[in-house]
C-alpha cells in the first residue's frame, strides 16, 4: 500500500543534527525528498554532508541550506530556491512536511543579583523568535508561495519544558508553550486548505541541546526512572511518529499536542 509520501518533499528546519536529523533520513527512507535548512560552522558540515550522503543513498534527492533560519531575507532567499528546484523537477508545489525542529535559546535564571546573568529582553526576543515565531513566518510564506497544498503536514518539536519548570529553562519553556499556541491557530486556519498542523512531544532524548541544559544528568536519569519503557525516548521514535502522522488516514488530526515519549509524561 502507498504511504502518500513517494517523491514528495519534505522542509526541515533544523536539519543537521537532533530530531530534524533522524527526520531527514526516515522521510528520506520513506520515499521523500529533503530540503534541509541548518546553521552550521565549517567543524560540523562533514557531519551534514554526511546526513546529505545518506539520503541520497535511499535514491532521494537532498538540497540543504546553511543559514539563520530566523532571517527574514535568508527565509525568502531559501524559499525562492526551492520554488525554482521543485519548477526545474517538474513537481511545484510538492512541499509535503513542514518541520520546526530549531533549538537556539537563552538557558539563563528570571531572577539573579547579577544583572548580566539573568534573561535580558535580548535573550527573550531571540529564544522566541527562533523557537517559536519562526514557525509561523515560515508557514506563511510557503502557503502564500503555494509550495504546500492540500494534504499537507506540519510539525513542531516542542517538549513537556512547556508546562514544567527546571531552573534556567524559562525562557525556553515560553517558546514551547508559544509555539503549542501557534500550532493551535495555525491548523484552525489552515484547516480549510486541507492543512494540518501538530506538535510533537518527545520524551526525554538524547540530542545536542539537551546537553546544553545544566544539570541535563538528573533529568535523564529522572525521564529513565519513570518511564513505562525504562528507557530515554529517541530520535528514531519521533521520526518514525512524524512519518506514520503523514500516511493515508491522518487528514483529520489537527491541532494537537502528541505525545511520543512511551508514557514518560503520565507519571
Amino acid at each position: 500500500m502507498a504511504n502518500g509520501l513517494e517523491n514528495k518533499w519534505a522542509l526541515i528546519l533544523g536539519a543537521s543534527s537532533g530530531f530534524g536529523e533522524a527526520a531527514a533520513l526516515e522521510l528520506a527512507k520513506q520515499g521523500m525528498n529533503i530540503f534541509g535548512v541548518h546553521l552550521d560552522r565549517k567543524g560540523t558540515m562533514t557531519h551534514v554532508e554526511e546526513i546529505k550522503h545518506k539520503i541520497k543513498e535511499y535514491g532521494r534527492e537532498a538540497d540543504f541550506f546553511n543559514i539563520n533560519a530566523a532571517d527574514p531575507e535568508k527565509r525568502a532567499e531559501v524559499l525562492g530556491e526551492i520554488e525554482q528546484i521543485l519548477d526545474e523537477h517538474g513537481n511545484p508545489g510538492s512541499v509535503k512536511i513542514l518541520i520546526h525542529s530549531l533549538a537556539f535559546g537563552t538557558l539563563k535564571p528570571y531572577i539573579s543579583d547579577n544583572e548580566k546573568s539573568r534573561l535580558s529582553n535580548k535573550n527573550f526576543d531571540m529564544t522566541l523568535d527562533v523557537m517559536a515565531h519562526c514557525l509561523v513566518y515560515w508557514t506563511q510564506e510557503v502557503v502564500a508561495r503555494k509550495l504546500m497544498g492540500e494534504d499537507g503536514r506540519i510539525f513542531a518539536m516542542t517538549s513537556a519544558g512547556g508546562h514544567r519548570v527546571w531552573p534556567t529553562y524559562g525562557a525556553v519553556s515560553a517558546s514551547k508553550a508559544a509555539l503549542e499556541s501557534h500550532i493551535r491557530q495555525l491548523a484552525y486556519e489552515l484547516s480549510p486548505m486541507g492543512i494540518t498542523a501538530n506538535a510533537i512531544q518527545a520524551g526525554v532524548t538524547l540530542t545536542p541541546a539537551l546537553e546544553k541544559i545544566p544539570g541535563n544528568e538528573e533529568i535523564i536519569k529522572h525521564a529513565i526512572a519513570v518511564n513505562p519503557a525504562n528507557r530515554l525516548t529517541t530520535t528514531e521514535d519521533v521520526a518514525q511518529a512524524i512519518a506514520a502522522l503523514s500516511g493515508p488516514g491522518t487528514h483529520f488530526i489537527t491541532g494537537n499536542v502528541i505525545k511520543v515519549d512511551g508514557g514518560e509524561d503520565l507519571i
